[in-house]
């Protein structure tokens, strides 16, 4: 029997459910792209699973590029292990070649995605596992904290650690490639995977997406930075395209992706959508254009599952490893396999292409050293129950305690009245709200937590992991309680708001719990599509903060979210002396929550995004229409420069709470605000008006004088120069220095988080101020420590779409440095960079 499927699974990858190499639309030569008339007829065929696409293609043919010289830093390490993987692929048939870029179909192995090994080149095979929380449908593996959480300690450490643990995680199980981290942006407050991600700055995203890639890959790990691009929402992800400018793709939405690069990531995943009428996986301007060429990106290109809608056309726009390799999930039938290795034979597809493919998908295996001593897959994804096929390795190490610690590090005090916070041992303790209890199904009793009952502390989909266990706010206070000799009760029906107050009466301290939770799309809760359907609290949240705070006049909130809620009900009520932001803290969630209320953590985390007092103020909603209606939504990205905290700035509304807030036990002062240019003290610089380099963007670094146009058109040419030109150490390199002074005037010791912000000279178009960015730096009371922070000319650059290049604006430039991007005690300076009035 399983000889026989195996013979179904071969033959049906190699049946020609997609003809490659015969539609005119597809015809090349080797080395050629095919170019597409302005409005092109080609569709996916009547095969296809998919509608036809019946709009014009605006992407114009990009090659892929053939020069291996790049100026990444990291060009040495990449060198060495790609003549590694030249050597080992020597004498590869075109169809072992193939089979390195194919994935085996959804749960044709032990993995999410699967590789298939070539017992006869000593090849073992690719192992591809989510999640961007902890490695995904295995047992005895972490639950760590969201990628919101860890953005919301703005610390890049932690970040670092957090990366380093979770792929020591993956590794121990023998999966070779994470996919993660995610580090699309929070364009949108509802959008449902935004927890996967880190916030709604590009610089905050980019820092944790550099750190989260280092610290994956150094515990031996390929990361997997995605969804490229423009994937911020999960209603109609498969079918929308996203339509925004080429700034600000460039300064806002690659940025992230960038720095994944700049660290050495070894694949990105490109996303379901199409962008600006194209599909992002098979996008020749994004995917050999912007990543490959611009950003000099060395890695392979994988699909989203099922995100391929074409063979000839998506292998020469620059897509490398289909996943998870069928057409649709468990169809039998690919766009690649044998048909790929059809379209090599008959010249639609290069063998050099092809070449290239293989090279980018074996050279992070090399330059990771998997090709030794890797430890065997030792468990299964698709059949979690098959003892067989399951080691039940443990890998979680001590790793809780880190989970701990950035689930304190990252909870966000909003409101302290009076020093509520933090609790010294009260008489009585009042838990309200389910949120503060276990479900009664246990931690895992919905299939990737799709349910909302009890504690949240992850959201839904593949994006989640299971719980080794869940450590909720009831068991940890309960512990707690015990040793101070307090009483505790609890109520945990949040819809019985008599029993409730009747429960909160004569309580020194009550405690609220409420939570809003969303996933991907797959999985509908409550009737929310993934996406969430508002920014309200679920289970009447509202109503049960309000009615027990009638009653009981040291009410404190806790939140569990996904993002944003509209708290404008009652955070203003009297009774209400103390709000904290938990978001989703993982297995430590109840430790975590306790550390802060009692003062063993002093809070110092940040809001990663913007809370509004109204839905309406955010600049950009979820775009709601069905799909039956129209055939591609588009999805316009019209705020454009003006993501989040940007907007409400460039508009002025008073938010609720802004974009890096958050509240100490302890108190901070600011003071000795300084500049130089260098990044060792020297060559003071007071308005000098520091020349800009032209001659550096110029002659054999000039990556051409290309003009992209807001439709995502391209006038590249068929000659590509020196690879990278985004990451080249002249554009990064520290140049100006930024130093404050930061004393602690409080009673306790505590960390603060100064940030600092640019403003550009009105001329330039961009947003009142950007983050640039951010230090944490902890202080004993009445200790001063100076925080320095780094500007390079990539930092205070704007695209310039005309030349598409990189340029600084002429005039005066705001320095400020505060604890928030509307703090209105931050410290200003102006920088004069040159012809200034």
């Amino acid at each position: 029997m399983l000889l026989l499927g195996m013979i179904v699974l071969w033959l049906g990858f190699g049946l020609p459910y997609i003809k490659i190499g015969t539609s005119k639309a597809q015809n090349t030569t080797t080395n050629s792209i095919p170019s597409l008339p302005s409005s092109s007829n080609y569709t996916n065929s009547s095969f296809s699973p998919y509608p036809p696409l019946n709009h014009t293609y605006l992407s114009s043919p990009v090659a892929y590029p053939l020069n291996a010289s790049y100026y990444n830093p990291s060009k040495s390490k990449w060198h060495k292990a790609r003549r590694q993987a030249q050597a080992y692929l020597a004498n590869w048939t075109i169809e072992e070649k193939v089979t390195l870029t194919t994935g085996m179909g959804w749960e044709q192995g032990r993995c999410l995605g699967n590789i298939a090994p070539i017992p006869s080149k000593n090849f073992s095979g690719l192992c591809l596992m989510d999640s961007p929380t902890g490695i995904r449908l295995t047992d005895y593996n972490s639950a760590f904290e969201a990628g919101v959480n860890v953005a919301s300690t703005f610390d890049k450490h932690l970040m670092y650690a957090r990366g380093y643990a979770m792929g020591q995680e993956f590794k121990g199980k023998g999966a070779h490639i994470a996919l993660a981290p995610m580090t699309n942006m929070y364009r949108v407050p509802a959008a449902g995977r935004n927890w996967e991600g880190f916030g709604g700055d590009p610089y905050l995203s980019g820092w944790a997406t550099e750190m989260s890639v280092r610290g994956l890959q150094d515990a031996g790990v390929q990361a997997t930075v995605k969804h490229f691009i423009a994937n911020e929402q999960e209603r109609n992800r498969t079918t929308s395209t996203s339509q925004l400018t080429d700034r600000t793709m460039r300064e806002i939405y690659s940025h992230p992706f960038l720095k994944a690069v700049q660290a050495d990531v070894s694949s990105v995943m490109c996303s379901y959508n199409l962008l600006n009428g194209t599909w992002a996986c098979e996008n020749p301007e994004l995917l050999n254009g912007i990543l490959k060429e611009d950003f000099g990106f060395q890695g392979y290109v994988m699909s989203d599952w099922n995100a391929q809608h074409s063979g000839v056309y998506s292998a020469n726009n620059g897509l490398d490893m289909s996943m998870p390799g069928d057409i649709e999930q468990k169809s039998l039938t690919s766009y690649w396999g044998r048909n790929l290795t059809e379209a090599a034979n008959n010249g639609s597809v290069s063998v050099d292409r092809l070449d290239d493919m293989v090279l980018r998908i074996l050279t992070p295996y090399f330059m990771l050293g998997q090709n030794e001593g890797y430890p065997q897959v030792s468990f299964d994804a698709a059949r979690s129950r098959a003892e067989g096929n399951n080691s039940h390795v443990d890998v979680r190490g001590d790793h809780a305690k880190l989970i701990r610690q950035i689930g304190a590090a990252s909870t966000v005090l909003l409101k302290n009245t009076n020093k509520t916070l933090p609790l010294k041992t009260p008489r009585k303790i009042t838990l309200i709200g389910s949120d503060l209890g276990p479900s009664y199904k246990g931690p895992n009793g919905y299939s990737d937590r799709g349910g909302d009952e009890g504690t949240l502390a992850m959201g839904w989909g593949s994006g989640s992991c299971n719980f080794p266990y869940l450590v909720d706010p009831l068991q940890a206070i309960s512990e707690t309680a015990i040793k101070d000799g307090s009483t505790l009760d609890w109520f945990f029906n949040d819809f019985d708001l008599e029993g409730a107050v009747d429960t909160a009466l004569g309580s020194e301290v009550v405690i609220v719990g409420i939570n809003s939770d969303s996933g991907e799309g797959y999985i509908t809760v409550e009737g929310n599509i993934g996406d969430r359907n508002n920014i309200s609290a679920w289970h009447g949240g509202d109503d049960l903060v309000k009615a027990v705070a009638g009653v009981n006049n040291n009410t404190i909130v806790v939140v569990h979210s996904v993002g944003p809620i509209d708290m404008e009900a009652w955070i203003d009520h009297p009774n209400i002396t103390a709000v904290l932001w938990a978001g989703l803290p993982g297995q430590e969630s109840g430790h975590s929550l306790v550390d802060i209320l009692y003062g063993e953590y002093n809070p110092a985390g940040r809001l990663p995004y913007t809370i509004a007092k109204h839905l309406q103020d955010y600049p950009a909603q979820l775009n709601y229409v069905d799909t039956d209606e129209v055939e591609h939504p588009i999805v316009e990205y019209r705020e454009q420069l003006n993501i989040d905290y940007r907007h409400f700035l460039a508009k002025n509304i008073t938010p609720r709470y802004e974009f890096g807030y958050g509240l100490s036990y302890t108190t901070f002062e600011y003071g000795g605000l300084d500049m130089w240019y260098g990044d060792d003290g020297s060559e003071w610089e007071r308005n000098l008006g520091v020349r800009w380099e032209e001659d550096e963007l110029k002659g054999k670094d000039d990556i051409r004088n290309a003009t992209l146009s807001s439709s995502g058109g391209s006038t590249r040419g068929n000659v590509t120069g020196k690879l990278g030109s985004f990451a080249r150490e002249s554009l990064h390199k520290p140049r100006w220095t930024v130093s404050v002074d930061v004393t602690n005037t409080g009673d306790v010791l505590g960390c603060d988080i100064p940030q600092l912000y640019l403003s550009y000279p009105e001329e330039a178009g961009e947003p009142p101020k950007v983050l640039r960015d951010f230090n944490r730096v902890q202080l004993w009371p009445g200790d001063t420590k100076t925080v320095t922070f780094q500007l390079s000319k990539y930092d205070v650059s704007i695209w310039d779409v005309v030349r598409q290049k990189w340029v600084i604006p002429k005039g005066n430039f705001g320095i400020e440095v505060g604890r928030s991007s509307m703090d209105e005690k931050g410290l200003k300076m102006e920088w004069c960079f040159r012809e200034c009035d």
